[in-house]
């Protein structure tokens, strides 16, 4: 199995059950694992033959900055749906980082895990 990331994926999106949450942009930022089988690509150089990162990050972008969920966990459960359908991969880790969310603390997020390892 191979592994294609994206790391700190900035994202603004409407997020939170706070009244004052509901009326702002609050970034996100994801860290994305997908497994895929890079050998074709390798093989043919090619982006055709294999997991476009590009295409991924821009589908996220659109998705989550046009979102207004009130919990994080209801966010990284369909940017993981979003990741695993549209994108045919079997297994993504995601982590979802919302900055600033807990006084004291740096980060506060969550990690899933969704599909099989190949």
């Amino acid at each position: 199995m191979d592994i294609i990331y994206i790391r700190e994926l900035k994202i603004d999106t409407v997020i939170g059950i706070y009244g004052w949450e509901r009326q702002i942009k609050q970034t996100v930022v994801f860290d994305i694992e997908m497994a895929t089988d890079i050998s074709q690509a390798a093989a043919t150089d090619s982006i055709e033959h294999t997991l476009n990162y590009k295409a991924v990050a821009k589908r996220l972008i659109d998705f989550v900055s046009s979102s207004d969920f009130q919990l994080v966990e209801t966010l990284i459960e369909q940017v993981a749906e979003i990741i695993l359908t549209e994108f045919s991969v079997p297994w993504v880790r995601v982590q979802l980082n919302k900055r600033g969310a807990l006084r004291g603390a740096r980060d506060v997020g969550i990690i899933i895990e969704r599909g099989t390892k190949p």
